[in-house]
């Protein structure tokens, strides 16, 4: 689908992860619907013996794409996002040394390969919670039950052999730069990217646009105020108090920081500054901060 961007995850993590050395690398992340359980297995227990302990698996239920295209990716018709999980314990369990499943994950049967439950809804919540998994919300594009969803894990949240206390990853888009008027600037190609994806009209990210809000009408702007309200724009100053009002309104565990600008080089300086905030104690972050580098 064009704005939505595609890769071979694994292969992109492989990349990655051997052009680094301590990172931990990440997919946020996988849509299992798409997958058979046992690939995603051997992938992964490929990525953990190549890189051992700093590799994850984010897993959501989303197809994430057009059902064309879903049925193109799995190829089997009768895939179901419903049986997410029942997909995702089958997965789990190849990763188990002690697994009764008939086929062995070679590598992977052993490995301690940490999943993740992404999720955008409540439901992504209720699995997490009963399976003792850490759960992630897409709070950077879609916000409205973030609150609720949290509440939710944390209350019903069963401890695991893998997990002994809820642990909640939020997504929080950046767009920082050295004064507020620049940040304001960049921001534009991700609020054209959003109009014009949910207005039928999916494209690559566009160059940022000066005066772009002034041109687009109250219907627009509303949707904008409620699909990017987990977003902080602006200076080092801005940035450093918006991400410390969103953690102390959320009280995440971690937050995945993703930052769509256009230019490569004023990408980077958001990170950069984003970095520098957390490394400053400047802003009440979270200990762990995220790239978003897997999709």
């Amino acid at each position: 689908m064009p704005g939505i961007a595609s890769a071979a995850t694994a292969v992109l993590m492989a990349y990655v992860a051997d052009g680094t050395s301590t990172i931990r690398i990440g997919a946020g992340g996988i849509m299992l619907p798409n997958h058979a359980p046992l690939v995603i297995a051997e992938q992964f227990g490929t990525l953990e013996s190549l890189f051992p302990g700093r590799i994850d698996l984010g897993l959501g239920r989303a197809p994430g794409s057009d059902q064309v295209t879903a049925r193109a990716l799995r190829r089997t018709l009768q895939s179901d996002a419903d049986e997410f999980p029942q997909d995702v314990m089958e997965l789990m369990a190849y990763f188990s040394d002690a697994s009764r499943q008939p086929v062995r994950a070679v590598p992977g049967a052993g490995l301690d390969v940490p999943i993740w439950i992404l999720g955008s809804s409540l439901f992504g919540a209720q699995l997490a919670a009963a399976l003792g998994l850490p759960y992630a919300f897409a709070s950077h594009f879609a916000p409205a039950q973030m609150l609720q969803a949290i509440a939710l894990y944390r209350s019903t949240f069963r401890p695991s052999a893998r997990l002994a206390k809820p642990y909640v990853m939020l997504g929080f888009n950046v767009f920082a730069a050295d004064t507020d008027e620049e940040a304001r600037f960049r921001a534009t190609s991700m609020q054209q990217a959003f109009i014009n994806l949910r207005s039928g009209r999916p494209a690559q990210l566009p160059p940022p646009a000066d005066g772009y809000l002034e041109r687009i009408g109250p219907q627009e702007k509303a949707m904008l105020d409620a699909v990017l309200s987990s977003s902080a724009i602006g200076s080092p100053e801005t940035v450093a108090r918006q991400l410390h009002a969103f953690v102390d309104r959320t009280g995440a565990d971690e937050l995945m920081i993703t930052s769509q600008i256009f230019d490569h080089a004023a990408r980077l300086r958001s990170y950069e500054i984003t970095a520098g905030i957390r490394a400053t104690g400047a802003a009440k972050a979270p200990e762990n901060l995220a790239a978003d580098i897997a999709g």
